[in-house]
């Protein structure tokens, strides 16, 4: 694969962990062109600033596309073997789905069947919500849920799997 970079690889961490910064380094040190597919929308001040924080930490070498729901065709579209990719992030793919009431167990499945096909390498980000305190409602309860067993369906596909906090990568596969 591309600089070594396995085909399929998820990075877990909680909010501010550096789970993002360790996947671009890695899609980083595996070619010098690589593609990154945002999820995530400015729906608010906030998240227009950790866009932000995020495009100015990637140098030269980044092209960019928005994919907030479908992350399958994206990623069959765009696919190549010269060219890693890197999706941050499932969980904000998980609530575009949730908000937008789509069919979340079919979005999983098509998102599970691409991921053979791909011509080139891929690194997943997403944030681990499942080791805090149970939510008090129904929507936070369920997107936890669709969380877990997303990262289940993806960590069983993938040839790497890194959980990372304070900074500190531990592979966990691979």
């Amino acid at each position: 694969m591309t600089g070594g970079l396995k085909k399929i690889t998820l990075v877990l961490g909680g909010a501010r962990s550096g789970k993002s910064a360790f996947a671009e380094a890695l899609v980083e040190s595996a070619a010098p062109t690589r593609l990154y597919i945002a999820t995530g929308q400015a729906w608010d001040e906030e998240m227009r600033d950790r866009i932000a924080s995020h495009q100015s930490r990637r140098g030269q070498g980044w092209e960019t596309i928005e994919a907030p729901l479908d992350l399958a065709r994206a990623l069959s579209d765009h696919s190549r073997g010269d060219r890693p990719i890197l999706v941050d992030c499932l969980t904000l793919w998980v609530t575009n789905l949730m908000l937008g009431d789509h069919d979340i167990a079919r979005a999983f499945d098509e998102l599970a069947a691409t991921l053979s096909g791909l011509k080139g390498p891929v690194v997943f980000v997403s944030n681990e919500v499942g080791l805090g305190i149970v939510p008090d409602n129904a929507m936070a309860r369920a997107f936890r849920d669709h969380a877990g067993r997303l990262h289940q369906s993806i960590a069983s596909l993938a040839d790497e799997v890194h959980f990372v906090a304070a900074g500190l990568p531990l592979k966990m596969k691979g």
